[in-house]
């Protein structure tokens, strides 16, 4: 029997390209459906994917362009009809005070991070809802949680996933479609690269994509809401 299809978005590097491979070692079966604006990138964790066993398709997409997405989605469903698991782990970080911070990047920050979490959500969550099935994953932060001085832009659109995220579980809560929100805190990716923290101190991308693999492999009785995640060695 051939085994669920998984979209994930930003799969190109960090979380997106961990979850994808965590997926393809230990999932029998698992055809994914990568998705990220960077085509090489991409089409580079496809081809290790496939060594481990997987069927992997790159789809290269903005998604935070509702165009873009409704574009994807036509792919995605003639390429694997339906998916059964999406993560919605496209995002982006940018550090910045309010008082620096240009109302373009602001809506940046809200376009990488929350709107293509509405958009994604909503192309492919009434196909689950019609079948009565699916699990959708939605990436927040620490930093949808807490503020943190200097992140304005970053923190107003994770705290937007949290809210988001509830709301969906609201609303698909029985009818057979389970969402969960995951915030981890400092985690070894291209984010934190030249912020002079000790690799040491964060958390490595394979334990947060395992999380991932854990819950979605729990019986359908049982739900994990939110999970948060931090670096043993400090407060991040």
């Amino acid at each position: 029997m051939p085994g669920p299809v998984v979209l994930i978005t930003g799969a190109s590097q960090g979380i997106g390209e961990a979850i994808a491979r965590v997926f393809a070692r230990e999932c029998r079966g698992v055809r994914l459906a990568l998705v990220a604006r960077s085509g090489p990138n991409l089409r580079a964790v496809a081809r290790r994917c496939r060594q481990s066993g997987a069927t992997a398709e790159v789809f290269p997409c903005d998604v935070s362009e509702e165009a873009a997405v409704t574009a994807l989605a036509a792919a995605v469903r003639k390429r694997f009809r339906a998916v059964d698991v999406l993560i919605n782990n496209a995002g982006q970080f940018a550090a910045s005070p309010i008082e620096k911070t240009s109302a373009a990047d602001f809506d940046r920050m809200i376009a990488a991070n929350l709107r293509s979490v509405f958009l994604v959500s909503r192309a492919f969550a009434p196909a689950m809802l019609r079948r009565r099935r699916g699990d959708i994953f939605n990436m927040g932060s620490v930093a949808g949680l807490v503020g943190f001085p200097g992140d304005a832009g970053y923190c107003a659109a994770k705290f937007g996933v949290t809210g988001l995220s509830r709301v969906m579980r609201a609303e698909f809560k029985g009818r057979g479609v389970r969402v969960c929100c995951v915030f981890p805190g400092a985690t070894q990716s291209p984010s934190w690269k030249g912020s002079g923290i000790s690799p040491a101190r964060l958390m490595p991308a394979e334990d947060v994509a395992r999380a991932f693999l854990d819950i979605y492999r729990l019986s359908r009785r049982t739900v994990v809401e939110e999970i948060v995640l931090r670096p043993q060695a400090g407060d991040l």
